[in-house]
């Protein structure tokens, strides 16, 4: 198969073969990438249908504003009256207001469990003692400072008031001149205050409580009345020499309680500065832990108007009388109209739903990758000629592409059925978003692709990732991003994991979603990335950044670290490209290793004389010959206590144009190390060799360009054809247009898999031998240099191992082959010169016929005879050589070895002729030493030897 090429293919070239070869392997998943992109369609299918239950629930007149029938004339007729008067608790929320009820203005002051006492960690002797807590007994503590203490005290003194008596029935004008306060949690819509929605009381702040000060008013609440607890409780204010003092026991104050929300135990603190007769100057530190704070809705200040309101009115009383005062009559919403209960399913769980569908793809792209590494298809790719620049492009190209259109349908079907997580965000947003993360994860994929070997841990780990970080953003990560305490900094160092950078941006798309649908108003838009609570531009800055960093260090390592894609190269490679001077020619790479050389035992002649012609070629620096091994070598340290292993000892060995050279030996003699070594897979411990007068450790990529290989077993993609695998090697080869097709055609008609359409099957289909003869076209396709063949005819039948034979005698015309294998009538059919291999050292090296004159060196004579007669045929034996061994003999039958020097073949016949007129002979023959001969004795010699040795 003459399949010339034209030069070595450019790096587009190479980069078409490739994108063809996954186009094509693409075309045969379509059911799998069917499924896969259905994936998120039925979720969001599964999401619509739960949103529409839940919609026609909150349709329901249970959760829309109570009306009732009035008759108003007393004549039977009806008038319809809706409204909060006539609703009950679950339809208050969707009523209109257009004139919102009247609450008192409150403060917020601890649970009585929680009120600041004397501790071993707060240990000021003018609080009371811990016991309090236990009794719900302890005071509200105020704390006070300023620069002039008398005057402060005395202010303070005027912060409670018990001058009044409460008047039930005008709880609000009450309320607003006395002190109210409350320990419940704050809500985002104040249209009722929560303090009458708990069981909670109403506490009255006095300096001093009676006994039995305790009652209930009664507060109506759209069409029911409750009774609401009224409770007084002692207040007490306390001087602090400082701020910072004031400051440190606020701190300390700061708690977590059993509920797990915090809370403080101080419930305000006043500093008032420089305040005298002229001149009102305060500050205010007030408690603000007790909210239920969903993220964009700061609520602390709700009850600050009360903390100003007691520090004022301390003032007016102390300087203008007890009769002054500023009075807070009431507060109350904004008007509402009537509302409808919306709950958007699709942003209250896309956060973790929507990660794992992005995640999805994840374990796909990293097992893609991992399996061509397992497989030896990345390093088979390389050797014929694939380049890393190309291969990184389009299998780089071809995953944004896949992820590319796996999230436009993820998009396109969730807008499509309406979901307001799409619908509602604009656009733009959501591409930039996307399109960021889908390029850092493809640079994860193949940085986790350097460290994983195997198919099966990968995709373990790429789901338990997918799963993991849905759960751990979902249950652990928000928990941090809505705690307003938790440091921002540590949220964003939290971020740089992908998995919760992925989760923190849907999170943001879903909350500004969620409120959008509940509010009727749109989602996030560009401006809203400018706001401090929207974690939404850090996690883009970051993904960014990370995708900038991931992707060079996943290049790099996989050169350096290269699991399953060849040779690895020196950690310092890309300084390579910065040298000036050129690259060391083949006589200066090995005079610099003379001085390693080590001492070299013993060797037969032949062996011997190879190695000077290594030597004399690589001092001429001659490129006559295309293959030059340099005393090569192979250890593979030993484990567990055992020795190293020598699997090749300083090999040398040259091969010219045109010539096929066969490499004998028994299993475990190291003739796959020696090919594996010389086609990239693994690094030589010492020693070199040049192909085509480059090295192998320094310039395997050049190399690869010229080199075809037939591994030992077949590397192929089980889903592509005999076909597609010729096109795409040919493509790599630089073959184009009709010289590709030809070459094609010529390949599958050679090995036999034209006829019947054969070439058009899967190779997941071909028989064993089958797959043996594609693997041999594909090595000898686009006419390279060198050719690697390691045992190729395996598994073939005689007819078909007879074809191959042909088709290797014809290729070898024009390039040098290596060919290792156990079939001596192979090595003898197809090889110009044999080595015989053994224990990792070559033997003896020539040709078939002068090893078998070197290593025969005897006849094997048998005759068959009556077993009468074996004396007789013994006696003849002797005659024709004194020194004949008998080495086989039944029934009649003999065989002896008779060294050639002591025979003549035509003596042998005449005695044979003189015998037969004195006793019947029913068969003999004469044969010389076979190639098997030869290679059981020196295999037997050597191993002999070295198990002395």
């Amino acid at each position: 198969m003459d399949n010339s090429s034209n030069g070595r293919a450019s790096f587009w070239t190479q980069a078409n073969a490739l994108l063809r070869k996954n186009l094509t392997f693409q075309k045969r998943y379509m059911k799998s990438n069917i499924r896969l992109i259905t994936y998120p369609f039925f979720l969001c299918v599964l999401l619509v249908i739960i949103q529409t239950i839940v919609n026609r629930q909150l349709d329901k007149p249970k959760y829309k504003c109570g009306c009732i029938c009035i008759d108003t004339n007393g004549n039977g007729s009806c008038e319809k009256k809706c409204g909060i008067d006539y609703s009950t608790l679950d339809q208050v929320a969707t009523c209109p207001i257009p004139s919102p009820p009247e609450w008192p203005a409150f403060l917020q002051v601890p649970e009585p469990e929680y009120r600041a006492a004397r501790t071993s960690f707060i240990p000021y002797t003018d609080l009371p003692d811990e016991s309090c807590r236990r009794t719900s007994s302890c005071p509200v503590t105020f704390l006070f400072t300023g620069g002039n203490q008398s005057l402060a005290e005395s202010l303070a003194d005027n912060f409670f008031t018990s001058d009044v008596f409460f008047n039930a029935s005008d709880y609000l004008n009450t309320l607003s001149i006395l002190l109210p306060g409350t320990d419940t949690e704050l809500r985002s819509i104040n249209f009722i205050d929560p303090a009458f929605l708990s069981n909670r009381p109403i506490y009255i702040i006095l300096p001093q409580c009676m006994s039995n000060s305790s009652f209930s008013i009664p507060i109506k609440i759209a069409n029911r009345t409750f009774q609401q607890e009224v409770k007084c409780v002692q207040g007490l204010h306390l001087w602090r020499d400082s701020t910072s003092v004031v400051n440190d026991e606020l701190f300390k104050g700061y708690r977590e309680g059993n509920s797990g929300r915090k809370i403080n135990e101080i419930a305000a603190a006043y500093d008032l500065l420089n305040t005298d007769a002229n001149n009102f100057n305060v500050s205010i530190w007030y408690n603000a832990t007790y909210k239920n704070d969903s993220g964009n809705n700061p609520l602390g200040l709700v009850r600050v108007p009360r903390s100003l309101n007691v520090a004022s009115n301390a003032y007016l009383r102390f300087f203008k009388g007890t009769g002054v005062k500023v009075l807070i009559d009431f507060v109350k919403e904004m008007p509402k109209p009537a509302t409808q209960l919306k709950l958007d399913f699709s942003s209250l769980l896309g956060a973790l739903f929507f990660t794992w569908v992005v995640l999805q793809l994840f374990p796909v792209i990293l097992a893609s990758l991992v399996y061509e590494k397992q497989q030896n298809l990345r390093i088979m790719m390389k050797m014929h000629g694939l380049g890393d620049g190309p291969y990184w492009m389009i299998s780089y190209a071809y995953f944004l592409f896949l992820s590319s259109f796996y999230m436009l349908c993820f998009v396109a079907f969730g807008s499509a059925i309406g979901l307001k997580f799409f619908t509602l965000n604009d656009y733009s947003i959501q591409f930039v978003f996307y399109f960021i993360y889908i390029n850092l994860q493809i640079a994860l994929a193949f940085l986790l692709a350097t460290i994983f070997s195997n198919v099966m841990t990968a995709t373990v780990i790429g789901y338990i990732s997918v799963f993991g970080s849905g759960l751990l953003g979902a249950f652990l990560f928000q928990f941090f991003v809505e705690d307003k305490s938790f440091s921002r900094s540590w949220v964003l160092v939290m971020e740089i994991f992908p998995g919760f950078s992925l989760y923190r941006g849907l999170y943001e798309l879903a909350q500004y979603s969620l409120y959008g649908a509940y509010m009727g108003t749109s989602g996030m838009r560009w401006p809203d990335l400018i706001d401090n609570d929207n974690g939404m531009r850090n996690v883009l800055i970051i993904m960014f950044v990370e995708w900038l960093v991931v992707l060079p260090l996943a290049y790099y390592l996989d050169q350096v670290a290269s699991l399953g894609s060849g040779i690895r190269k020196n950690p310092l490679f890309f300084l390579r490209h910065l040298q000036k001077k050129p690259l060391p020619t083949v006589r200066e790479s090995s005079l610099r290793r003379q001085g390693s050389k080590v001492f070299i035992e013993m060797e037969k002649p032949d062996v011997a004389q190879e190695r000077e012609v290594v030597r004399q070629l690589l001092l001429q620096s001659s490129m006559s010959h295309t293959i030059i091994c340099d005393n090569l070598k192979k250890i593979y340290p030993g484990k567990d206590g055992n020795p190293d292993k020598y699997a090749v000892r300083g090999l040398s060995l040259a091969l010219p144009r045109g010539e096929c050279f066969g490499m004998l030996g028994p299993n475990g003699a190291g003739k796959t190390s020696f090919i594996s070594m010389m086609i990239g897979l693994v690094m030589p411990s010492s020693g070199t060799a040049f192909v085509q007068g480059l090295d192998i450790q320094t310039d395997m990529d050049e190399i690869y360009t010229s080199m075809g290989v037939c591994p030992q077993h077949d590397l192929l993609w089980e889903t592509l054809t005999g076909r597609e695998h010729l096109l795409f090697y040919g493509r790599l080869k630089n073959l184009k247009g009709s010289a590709l097709t030809r070459a094609v055609e010529e390949s599958l008609k050679s090995v036999n898999l034209f006829h019947g359409g054969v070439g058009d099957k899967p190779a997941g289909k071909y028989s064993g031998g089958m797959k043996r003869r594609l693997s041999v076209a594909i090595s000898l396709i686009g006419d390279p240099r060198v050719v690697y063949m390691d045992e190729p005819s395996t598994g073939l039948d005689p007819a078909s191992r007879n074809l191959l034979w042909n088709v290797v005698k014809q290729a070898k015309q024009n390039r040098a082959i290596i060919l290792t294998t156990h079939s001596m009538e192979e090595a003898e059919v197809l090889c110009d010169r044999l080595g015989i291999f053994v224990d990792g050292s070559l033997q003896c090296i020539g040709n078939p016929k002068e090893l078998k004159a070197r290593y025969g060196g005897s006849y094997v004579f048998t005759m068959t005879s009556s077993s009468d007669h074996d004396e007789e045929v013994e006696n003849l034996v002797h005659r024709l050589s004194p020194n004949a061994n008998k080495i086989y003999h039944i029934s009649g039958t003999q065989k002896f070895e008779l060294p050639k020097q002591e025979v003549r073949i035509a003596d042998v016949f005449g005695a044979v002729e003189h015998a037969k007129s004195r006793f019947t002979i029913h068969a003999w023959g004469l044969v010389d030493t076979t190639l098997e001969d030869v290679f059981i004795k020196v295999a037997r010699s050597a191993q002999s030897t070295s198990g002395l040795s």
